[in-house]
C-alpha cells in the first residue's frame, strides 16, 4: 500500500514537472503562457483532485487492510489457541504414556536383572559341575549321591544300605535285600565321562574310531571289575547292577555299542541309568512286598484258623439267639393271646355297665315288696 502511494506521488511529481517546463518553454507569447499556465494549473487542480480521491481510497484501503489484517490476527489467535491447546493434551498423553513405557520398560529391565543374575548363579553352578566331574573322586562321589537319591525314594529302609563291606574286603556303593533267590544285588556307579567327551568331540572317522574304542575299553572295564568284585556265591545274587549317573551315555551305549552290552550280559551286569533303575527298583518293591507276604503267610494261615474257630462260634450263638427268638416269639404270641380275652371280657363288662338302668326298674319293686313284708 505504501509503494503505491509512493508511485502515485512520483507519478504527480513528473507531471507537475512535465507541466513547469512546458510553461518554461512558452516564452514566445504571454497569451499562449497564459493559456498554458491556467492548462497546467487545470492540470494542476485535476491532479490535486485526483490526489485528494487517490489518498482518500488509500485511507478506506488502509483501513479495510487494517480490520483484515485485525480479523486475521484474531483468526491466527484463536487457531494458535487452539493448535496450543491440541500440543498440551497431545504432550500431555505422551509424557503419560512415556512415563507408562518407562515404567513397563523398567520393569522388564528388572526381569532381565534378575534373569542375569540367575544365569551368572547357573553358570557358577555350571563351572562347579564342570570341576565336579573333571574330577575323578568328585565325579564318583556325584554318581553315589545320584545312586542314594534313587534308591532312598524308591525303596523302603530295610530294603537297601550304602556302602557296605563284602566278604572279599570290597565296598559296594549300595546294596538291595532281596530274598533268596537271587538274593542280595550290588549296585555300583560308574561315569566313563572322559571317553564320553572324546567321543561326542570326534569330528572325522579316524579319530571317532579311537573315541569308540577307548569307550568300550572303559565300560568293559568297569563291567569286568563289577563282576569280579561284587557278585559272590552264597552272599550276593548272581547278577549286578552297573549304574550310569547319564542319560546320554546310556543312550549312546544302546544306540552304538550293542557289542558291549552283549558282553556285559554275559558278564552278569545289568547297565542301567537313573530312569530304567527307577523302574528296576519299582519291580523290586514289588518283589519284596510278595516276599513279605509270602513270609507272613503261615501268620496269615493261624489268622485264618482262629478266624474260622470265631466265625463257628458266631453261628453257634446266632443259633441260640434264633431259639430265643422262636420262644420270645411263641411267649409274644401267647401274651397277644390272653390280651385279646383280657380285652373282650372287658368289652362284655362294658355292655353289662351299660344296661344297668333297665335292671335297677326290674329288682325296685321286689325290692320294696321285700322291706313292707
Amino acid at each position: 500500500m505504501d509503494v503505491t502511494l509512493g508511485v502515485m506521488l512520483g507519478g504527480f511529481a513528473v507531471i507537475l514537472l512535465f507541466g513547469i517546463f512546458l510553461w518554461l518553454r512558452a516564452d514566445r507569447s504571454r497569451l499562449e503562457d497564459r493559456l498554458r499556465l491556467e492548462q497546467v494549473t487545470h492540470m494542476a487542480q485535476s491532479l490535486d483532485v485526483t490526489n485528494r480521491e487517490l489518498m482518500g481510497r488509500l485511507a478506506q484501503l488502509a483501513e479495510s487492510q487494517n480490520q483484515s489484517s485485525a480479523a486475521l490476527t484474531k483468526t491466527l489467535e484463536t487457531r494458535l489457541d487452539s493448535v496450543t491447546l491440541r500440543m498440551g493434551e497431545s504432550l500431555e498423553k505422551s509424557a503419560t504414556t512415556t512415563a507408562k513405557t518407562i515404567g513397563e520398560l523398567q520393569t522388564r529391565l528388572t526381569v532381565i536383572d534378575e534373569a542375569q543374575k540367575r544365569i551368572a548363579e547357573l553358570s557358577g553352578q555350571v563351572v562347579g559341575l564342570q570341576d565336579i566331574l573333571a574330577n575323578k573322586q568328585a565325579r564318583g562321589a556325584f554318581g553315589e549321591i545320584q545312586l542314594n537319591a534313587i534308591v532312598q525314594n524308591a525303596l523302603p529302609p530295610s530294603a537297601y544300605a550304602f556302602q557296605v563291606v563284602l566278604s572279599n574286603g570290597k565296598r559296594a556303593d549300595c546294596i538291595i535285600h532281596l530274598p533268596n533267590p537271587p538274593g542280595s544285588i550290588v549296585v555300583d556307579a560308574k561315569f566313563p565321562l572322559e571317553s564320553y567327551h572324546l567321543l561326542r568331540a570326534a569330528t572325522d572317522p579316524a579319530s571317532r574310531t579311537v573315541a569308540e574304542r577307548q569307550f568300550t575299553t572303559d565300560i568293559l572295564k568297569h563291567v569286568a571289575a563289577i563282576s569280579d568284585r561284587y557278585i559272590l556265591e552264597g552272599e550276593t545274587a548272581e547278577s549286578a547292577l552297573m549304574f550310569l549317573p547319564s542319560e546320554a551315555i546310556y543312550a549312546e551305549l544302546h544306540a552304538n555299542f550293542p557289542a558291549v552290552l552283549e558282553k556285559s550280559y554275559a558278564a552278569r551286569v545289568w547297565i542301567v541309568s537313573p530312569t530304567t533303575l527307577m523302574a528296576t527298583l519299582n519291580t523290586v518293591r514289588a518283589v519284596l512286598k510278595d516276599a513279605r507276604m509270602r513270609e507272613q503267610a503261615h501268620v496269615i494261615q493261624r489268622e485264618v484258623r482262629t478266624l474260622l474257630t470265631d466265625v463257628g462260634r458266631l453261628a453257634k450263638r446266632v443259633e441260640n439267639l434264633t431259639t430265643h427268638f422262636g420262644q420270645a416269639q411263641k411267649d409274644i404270641t401267647e401274651i397277644t393271646t390272653s390280651a385279646n380275652k383280657i380285652t373282650a371280657r372287658g368289652e362284655r363288662i362294658e355292655e353289662l355297665q351299660l344296661e344297668e338302668p333297665e335292671v335297677t326298674a326290674v329288682v325296685a319293686p321286689a325290692r320294696a315288696a321285700l322291706e313292707l313284708s
